[in-house]
């Protein structure tokens, strides 16, 4: 029996963790000896990793990174790592150097810094497998890289490589030494190559994995909106994260209000942005229409149930978000974005707009005013072809057979 070990940061509540749990449920167990290691071994969702995939991290925290138990472990997680094996001393100069490159620019990006020691200082396994894979940039990706003995090493590229502020320099080369690199969109293969040309050869794309019977089965269950507003919902699913440009949200939300009543905006998420949007939120008086709900264990009913689904980002990979509002077939606005245009074709199954609150607010009015524009994109939304799930596990067993 070939043996795979998946290797991923975090398994919060985010795109790239929902992605691999799927794969995991499309992954032959009964052929394929399946392992995953968690690099901080924490996360929501820890608990739906499928029974036939072997954890490998001998202590597991099933919390998130972002609320204050879970900040706390994540920094013991950090600080422990620094001391480790001499991690810190050993990476003394690589953190001054980024450091440093990072306040040039005017993006301190810690998270990025720290990738280095967290992947240097985890567990290391004795066993060989088959085929290592790195699931996201960053710590997974150092860290198959470095310790992990594989015959075959695979990685997964989930975003705009240049845009979320990765650099050579910054992952010492790490992918040159990979057999096969996977980005899961055309843009995202071409931010990447823009960056490591000589890995031409060996990228490919792997589209983001969905069960659409299960996310139709899901959006039916309880739950959902629990409050009994009567006016128009637009609901937002994502990382309160700089990328997600919820900055915008909010301040397009501003003017609604001020144009016309009948709205109230929920945020389905939850990041390091928390304070800084709930004081935006407050100095715009906007705490009745402007809702942060949090994580919840499943969106679909908000999908379900909401009348507009707004993306706003600066840059993406691929949206699950969005692709999970089309399976359900919502109405859809997304502001303009690298590879927008491969997940919404404007004015057939969505509306693409420029991502300034004025423009936006006026987008939304348009849906709002015209009742058949928006039943419209939803139904065609819904048409959407789905990807075959199976053609893409086996462009990752392929790997194997070769």
């Amino acid at each position: 029996m070939k043996s795979i070990l998946f290797v991923i940061n975090t398994m919060g509540i985010g795109g790239g963790e929902k992605a691999l749990l799927e794969l995991f449920r499309q992954v032959d167990l009964q052929q394929y000896k399946v392992s995953l290691f968690v690099l901080t071994g924490q996360g929501e969702l820890i608990d739906q990793i499928p029974d036939g995939v072997n954890l490998l991290n001998r202590k597991i925290y099933p919390i998130s990174v972002h609320d204050r138990a879970g900040k706390i472990r994540l920094f013991k997680t950090i600080l422990r790592s620094m001391f480790a094996r001499g991690t810190c001393f050993r990476r003394m100069r690589y953190l001054f150097r980024h450091w440093k490159n990072m306040i040039k620019q005017g993006n301190i990006q810690k998270d990025k810094l720290l990738w280095k020691i967290v992947s240097d200082s985890a567990e290391r396994f004795e066993q060989q497998y088959d085929l290592a894979v790195a699931y996201l940039e960053g710590g997974s990706a150092y860290y198959v890289e470095s310790y992990v003995n594989a015959k075959q090493k695979a990685a997964f590229i989930h975003i705009n490589y240049v845009l979320a502020g990765y650099s050579r320099e910054l992952d010492e080369n790490c992918y040159l030494k990979y057999d096969h690199i996977f980005a899961v969109s055309e843009s995202v293969e071409t931010a990447f190559l823009s960056v490591y040309p000589e890995c031409r050869m060996r990228t490919s794309v792997f589209y983001n994995l969905l069960d659409k019977e299960k996310i139709m089965r899901e959006s039916r269950a309880k739950g959902g909106f629990t409050d009994d507003y009567d006016g128009c919902r637009i609901l937002t699913v994502g990382r309160l994260v700089p990328q997600k440009a919820l900055d915008l949200a909010v301040r397009t939300m501003k003017i609604l209000k001020n144009r016309e009543s009948g709205f109230r905006w929920y945020v389905l998420g939850e990041g390091e942005l928390r304070k800084k949007l709930e004081d935006q939120i407050k100095s715009l008086g906007l705490e009745n229409d402007f809702i942060l709900l949090g994580t919840v264990e499943n969106p679909f009913p908000y999908y379900a149930q909401c009348d507009l689904y707004v993306h706003t980002a600066r840059f993406e990979g691929k949206s699950i978000a969005v692709e999970e509002a089309q399976i359900l077939g919502c109405a859809i606005l997304v502001t303009e974005y690298d590879g927008v245009h491969e997940q919404v074709t404007n004015n057939i199954d969505g509306m693409i707009c420029t991502p300034e609150p004025e423009i936006m607010a006026e987008r939304i009015l348009d849906f709002v005013n015209d009742s058949q524009k928006k039943i419209k994109y939803g139904l065609e939304a819904a048409r959407r072809k789905q990807r075959d799930n199976l053609k893409e596990v086996n462009k990752l067993t392929d790997l194997l057979r070769d």
